[in-house]
């Protein structure tokens, strides 16, 4: 078990939604916290919420997914920062809603880029100093659609899909240095992540999904993404009756297919 108390942990996307949900409840809990986005503002925002005695132990270390070349400067920053890195959340991402066959392949790489390389890049950094000590843990916010595939988020699904095949991967290679791998599927959250979606130009959607502005608060996510890392879960699906798409491809997959093409998204009028 991995008691998320007295740990140091390294947080990406905490500026808003479940990443800044994590950094309140961990903090009450007593960690020590590296929290990352783009904007130092927004994280120094986030620093100021969470209680005043905590506030010693969080340090803002501010960085861009998507500039794949500028992590390995960060990661070494974080790993000096309190000697070290216990337990790693890479939670930063972005959406899509955007067609394939108008989607610039620029976009494509970026959300690749911010979704899954930059997970990779971080996670080699911090992995030598676990295996050192035998002990580390990899929480990773991913999605149902890490698991099946949905229209108009195409490249967004494939990074999720990446995500599950890497870390299974890595999970298979570090379990005897009692490294640990969660990978968190969430459904609908309500946060930021429609309204910040890019479209097939790389500009934001701005606007909230129907069914993300219905979903599971981030609060809620956060602390069950907490108990499943403390309870050394290897995978865990998270939201409402969209969980079930995972069993219906499984079991009838040509029915999910069908229930798939007439999904309601949101997207670019």
């Amino acid at each position: 078990m991995t008691k998320l108390t007295n740990r140091t942990i390294w947080i990406t996307g905490a500026s808003s939604g479940i990443g800044e949900e994590l950094t309140y409840q961990l903090a009450k809990k007593g960690n020590r916290l590296i929290i990352s986005a783009r904007r130092k503002e927004e994280l120094e925002r986030v620093k100021s919420n969470c209680p005043s005695s905590s506030q010693k132990d969080i340090h803002i270390l501010p960085l861009d997914l998507s500039n794949i070349d500028s992590l390995d400067q960060a990661a070494e920053k974080a790993l000096k920062i309190h000697d070290g890195v216990d337990v790693l959340v890479n939670n930063g991402g972005i959406s899509q809603r955007s067609l394939v066959a108008e989607t610039d392949f620029e976009v494509d790489k970026r959300i690749m880029n911010v979704n899954f390389l930059s997970a990779v890049k971080l996670t080699k950094a911090v992995l030598p100093g676990m295996i050192k000590r035998n002990s580390g843990h990899i929480l990773i916010t991913s999605s149902l659609v890490g698991k099946f595939g949905t229209p108009f988020r195409s490249s967004y699904s494939a990074s999720k899909h990446a995500l599950h095949g890497f870390f299974e991967g890595l999970g298979a290679e570090v379990w005897e240095n009692n490294i640990f791998i969660t990978l968190f599927c969430a459904g609908y959250i309500k946060t930021k992540i429609s309204i910040n979606a890019v479209t097939a130009d790389g500009s934001a959607l701005n606007k909230m999904d129907e069914n993300q502005a219905n979903g599971k608060s981030a609060a809620d996510a956060a602390g069950t993404m907490i108990k499943a890392v403390e309870a050394n879960k290897r995978e865990v699906y998270f939201g409402g009756k969209e969980v079930m798409g995972v069993h219906l491809k499984r079991f009838v997959p040509s029915l999910f297919a069908k229930m798939v093409r007439k999904m309601k998204i949101t997207q670019v009028d």
